[in-house]
């Protein structure tokens, strides 16, 4: 009896009694078609425009279509089929490997089969059920290891084998990873209680439970955190009616001008200077007040725009280009005590000390009108 063909690999199936001298050598050979069958790697060009280009498998001989991986390669310029004989039942790792952007179709002769879209350059998994060629997974598209999967890596094997116990975290012991919890995993952290964490305190527990009123202060009222508002926050911040305050600057119905030791305010401001004979001593009257008089100027004036824009600019109520008043340097030079220097050099006057100097000259100057006056008469 003569020796057959198997339907799928195309493996010489040897009749008792038959090929004798010849049995070693037909069987090395199917050994070799099952080897090219499980792990047989070729490359086939398809380059070029649309075209059909088919696979053979070849009764007892090494074929194209018998191989376990088969990379299609070459710049196509059309759409391709590649085919295997009907009736082939087998496994196939098909490699899109092409250049162009065109489909790439693998069949049967007859049948339907698996199609690499334009864009598709990656592997797939197929089989061939001897009428149909079917995809088993085309889910390796573009996936890289290192990239897009992950290659082996010890550390990440020891992760594995850690036990998922509740509130524990990975750390690295300086040669693998290990699991840690409480305070052991606190430490690791370098997170400390008390040092690098906020342990629990009671006063902060206080602080938590206080209503989050508008316009309230948190205050320490010698035992516990309180919330405080109004005048009640106010004494506690020392801004009480009976405390001594200091500010840079203070607005009274307007906004503070910004300018240290400016005070503005929208209406009067009343006040009376202390001025009791019993405070005082060495009192004399100014001597020649007209004379002093006559050495002082009332101008008109415009400020300097440095000035202005130091105190915020023109606003037609506060700051106005254009002024009146003294000249400080004539003043000091008659009367000292109604000028003084400020830290920043500028000098500024005293104007209701004026007032003593116009008193003293006016009863000089009434003084003179009696005298003229009885002449007169």
């Amino acid at each position: 009896m003569a020796s057959t063909y198997s339907s799928d690999l195309k493996i010489e199936l040897m009749a008792t009694g038959e090929n004798a001298g010849t049995w070693g050598t037909k069987t090395n050979t199917n050994l070799n078609l099952i080897q090219q069958a499980i792990a047989g790697y070729q490359e086939v060009s398809i380059a070029g425009g649309a075209q059909t280009t088919a696979l053979v498998m070849t009764d007892g001989t090494i074929s194209n279509a018998r191989n376990a991986v088969i990379k299609f390669t070459g710049t196509i310029t059309g759409n391709q089929i590649v085919t295997i004989p009907n009736s082939i039942e087998k496994v196939y790792t098909l490699i899109n490997g092409t250049s162009g952007s065109y489909t790439v179709q693998f069949k049967t002769v007859s049948g339907t089969g698996f199609t690499f879209s334009a864009t598709e350059k990656n592997a797939v998994l197929v089989y061939s059920d001897g009428t149909n060629v079917v995809e088993i997974s085309n889910q390796l598209a573009g996936l890289v290891v290192g990239t897009d999967v992950q290659a082996y890596d010890a550390g990440l094997a020891a992760i594995a084998g850690l036990a998922v116990s509740d509130g524990n975290i990975i750390v690295g012991n300086g040669s693998t990873f290990v699991a840690e919890s409480g305070a052991t995993a606190r430490t690791s952290l370098g997170l400390s209680i008390g040092s690098d964490v906020q342990a629990y305190d009671a006063q902060l527990a206080d602080v938590a439970g206080l209503a989050v009123t508008d316009g309230g202060f948190i205050v320490g009222d010698g035992s516990n955190f309180v919330l405080e508002t109004g005048a009640t926050a106010r004494t506690s911040m020392g801004l009480g009616t009976g405390s001594d305050v200091q500010f840079d600057s203070f607005g009274v119905g307007t906004a503070a001008s910004g300018t240290t030791g400016e005070i503005r305010a929208t209406n009067d401001v009343t006040a009376f200077y202390s001025s009791d004979v019993a405070l005082k001593e060495n009192i004399t009257n100014i001597p020649d007040p007209i004379e002093s008089l006559k050495k002082l100027n009332g101008v008109l004036f415009d400020w300097k725009k440095e000035y202005i824009d130091q105190r915020g600019g023109e606003d037609g109520y506060f700051v106005r280009k254009k002024d009146v008043g003294v000249i400080a340097q004539e003043v000091e030079k008659v009367l000292p005590e109604a000028v003084a220097e400020r830290p920043d050099g500028i000098k500024a006057v005293k104007y209701d000390r004026l007032t003593c100097l116009l008193i003293e000259a006016v009863k000089k100057l009434s003084a003179q009108v009696e005298a003229l006056t009885k002449k007169e008469v």
